[in-house]
């Protein structure tokens, strides 16, 4: 069988995963030049910090809705403003990695609306439960709930492919129990409890792909056997 001697050895990145990269790095290189003077003028310096305060997660914020059974907008849009900011270029780089490698995967299979509800339902989750079991003056950004939540769902297809060829079905977990293990080496040494958040994600991200999955458990399970 002939090949094209012209084709990329390289599968081409799903465009809602590349979109969700390119606003991720694009916020965070206005942060990192502004911080270095290059853009924006003097004034620039901030604004990573007045993002941070504007658009993240904050649950003193989440804890005064809560009492008091109101829900503004600006409130209710922290949900989905803090995945897209971050503390640092590292924080923003590990995201994207990690949303390049796993949110590829997924793409393959899931549709753009189901990776895009994977993405923020799993982001929203990770903030409302933090927000209930985390420290009362905590703060959430970065866009880790939201990777886990595909995490959750790569682990969702690696379950469904094994339940579909008899094997062990715990062996899908194992990426998800290498990550929670260094969460727990960080929190040992005194890391936050953001981790609350990035568990919420997975376990948002493995239910939710019952139900965004082309046509459900069944056609997955099917799709898996024929290859």
């Amino acid at each position: 069988m002939s090949q094209n001697p012209d084709a990329s050895p390289f599968n081409p990145l799903p465009p809602v995963i590349v979109a969700l990269a390119v606003v991720i790095i694009g916020i965070e290189a206005l942060f990192s030049l502004g911080a270095r003077g290059l853009i924006g003028g003097p004034e620039a310096i901030g604004w990573r910090v007045n993002a941070i305060q504007n658009f993240g997660f904050i649950n003193a914020i989440f804890d005064w809705m809560l009492t008091n059974r109101t829900w503004p907008a600006e409130g209710l849009v922290r949900l989905i403003t803090y995945p897209l900011i971050h503390m640092s270029f590292m924080h923003a780089l590990f995201v994207v990695v990690i949303l390049l490698a796993i949110g590829n995967m997924v793409a393959s299979v899931f549709s753009t609306l189901a990776i895009l509800t994977l993405f923020f339902g799993s982001s929203i989750s990770g903030a409302v439960i933090y927000g209930l079991l985390g420290e009362a003056r905590g703060l959430l950004v970065g866009g880790y709930p939201a990777a886990y939540g595909l995490i959750g769902a790569y682990t969702f297809l690696l379950w469904v492919s094994l339940a579909a060829t008899g094997g062990q079905q715990y062996r899908a977990f194992g990426l998800i129990g290498m990550l929670l293990a260094i969460q727990l080496v960080f929190g040992i040494f005194g890391g936050t409890r953001d981790w609350i958040a990035d568990v919420a994600g997975f376990v948002t991200g493995f239910g939710l792909s019952f139900v965004v999955s082309p046509g459900g458990w069944q056609r997955v399970r099917a799709k898996m056997r024929g290859r």
